[in-house]
């Protein structure tokens, strides 16, 4: 089940699932790892929802690999649980762009995760771009 809620008034966009079997432990517990996977289900899926998916940036020549991450984890979550993760660019210029997280519990609202990727602008050999960098052009038309 994933169902893409709206992007808010605010500019967050909040993408909904549910935790799989394959993605817990043996008691049930969604494995750590497994929440940066899902902030990266939310960048992608808010890139898709405001109307241009990554392969289309990867075909035209630009990349955003991760150079920093970080997570705090608040509450475990429970395989079987819907979660929604709210997404929103923090941060972005011409060279990169961070986007933070929040992993809530849909049944009860609580925060299980919140953290933020950083990623840089580079071309297919991995130089980074400056000046020209349309895929920048176009998150920071998203930053309220």
């Amino acid at each position: 089940m994933d169902l893409i809620k709206k992007i808010d008034t605010s500019g967050i966009f909040t993408y909904k699932t549910r935790v799989r079997y394959g993605e817990t432990d043996q008691m049930g517990v969604a494995y750590y790892g497994r929440y940066l996977d899902w902030f990266e289900m939310g960048r992608t899926e808010l890139c898709r929802a405001r109307g241009k998916a990554y392969g289309d940036w990867e075909k035209e020549g630009i990349f955003l690999p991760v150079v920093e991450a970080n997570c705090r984890y608040k509450s475990s979550l429970f395989y079987d649980d819907i979660i929604d993760i709210a997404t929103a660019i923090k941060d972005i210029n011409n060279v990169s762009v961070t986007f933070v997280n929040k992993i809530k519990r849909e049944s009860s609202g609580k925060l299980a995760a919140e953290g933020w990727t950083r990623h840089a602008f580079v071309d297919k050999s991995g130089k980074l771009l400056r000046r020209g960098n349309t895929l920048a052009d176009w998150m920071m038309g998203w930053v309220n």
